[in-house]
């Protein structure tokens, strides 16, 4: 497989390094061997996040639950060693630690040999994301491992009221992560994950570079957006950190996770003077559709 990148400054190349991906739902049933799928990353990712296994906060309430499962390979079978496993949720207040040191309820682990990982945390609750939107309680997760694209998800739990109302987890493509929670004979909980990972398209990272900076809107010349790159993806900066964004080909990239019939996209146009073009276009569950055009400078 030949890298490729940037010829003349006029194109964005990737490769597509396999032709498999997570499952899929037809509208009758899933499709592929694989379960594992994408949920929008949410905008209170935090990188960095300490490593440990025990999120647990010493005087905080909540209902205790560990976390377990194993992470395999695109085969569905063989374990996936020393992949790398954060996880982050709110608070029994349904907060969200942005900024502090501490980084409460956000962790990273390791597999191990046989792929298996765990976290001792307490359960998420729902909570209100502004007029009177409530979104169901879930974990969010991030897995990485050599060889794969990483994985961005998001847990949510059987028995939830809010699942039905929220457009991610009522998505035909997170049924399979509305997980029950175990109680187990000495009163414990439990919740069971595995993961399995599955290749897509991956970017040159020199291409990603040509894109990452500030872009200026058209219109109104005070709103700025900010691109990066993390593990060769790219991301939008946000208050917390960031947004990242899935590239489908033809310079475009997707914000992952997106149900049916909602999307945001990015298109990127290489002009001949050196300058980035981009069209921002999102359809929201509403059918309404908004375009937004910046430049970034050569």
């Amino acid at each position: 497989m030949q890298r490729r990148t940037f010829i003349k400054n006029t194109t964005l190349c990737a490769v597509a390094v396999s032709a498999s991906g997570f499952i899929r739902f037809d509208g009758n049933r899933y499709l592929g061997d694989c379960e594992t799928t994408t949920d929008i990353l949410g905008p209170f990712y935090r990188p960095d996040s300490p490593v440990r296994s025990s999120l647990l906060v010493k005087g905080d309430p909540g209902n205790i639950v560990e976390l377990i499962g194993i992470v395999k390979h695109k085969d569905c079978k063989t374990p996936c060693k020393k992949a790398k496993i954060e996880l982050w949720h709110c608070s029994s207040n349904g907060v969200y630690d942005n900024t502090s040191d501490e980084y409460l309820y956000r962790g990273t682990t390791y597999c191990d040999d046989k792929g298996q990982y765990l976290f001792k945390t307490i359960l998420p609750v729902p909570y209100d994301t502004g007029g009177g939107f409530i979104r169901p309680a879930h974990f969010h997760m991030m897995i990485t491992a050599q060889g794969y694209q990483p994985l961005v998800t998001q847990l949510y739990f059987s028995g939830d009221a809010y699942i039905t109302k929220d457009s991610s987890s009522s998505s035909p493509n997170a049924k399979r992560r509305i997980l029950a929670v175990q109680t187990l004979q000495d009163g414990s909980k439990k919740v069971l994950f595995d993961v399995s990972m599955s290749n897509t398209l991956a970017v040159e990272p020199a291409a990603i570079n040509k894109l990452t900076g500030v872009y200026i809107d058209e219109k109104g010349k005070s709103n700025k957006t900010q691109f990066f790159k993390k593990n060769n993806e790219l991301w939008m900066k946000n208050e917390v950190f960031g947004r990242n964004f899935e590239y489908i080909g033809n310079n475009t990239f997707q914000y992952p996770g997106m149900p049916s019939g909602i999307y945001w996209t990015l298109h990127f146009e290489i002009m001949t003077s050196g300058s980035v073009k981009l069209t921002q276009t999102s359809l929201n569950e509403n059918g309404q559709k908004e375009i937004s055009v910046a430049v970034k400078g050569k």
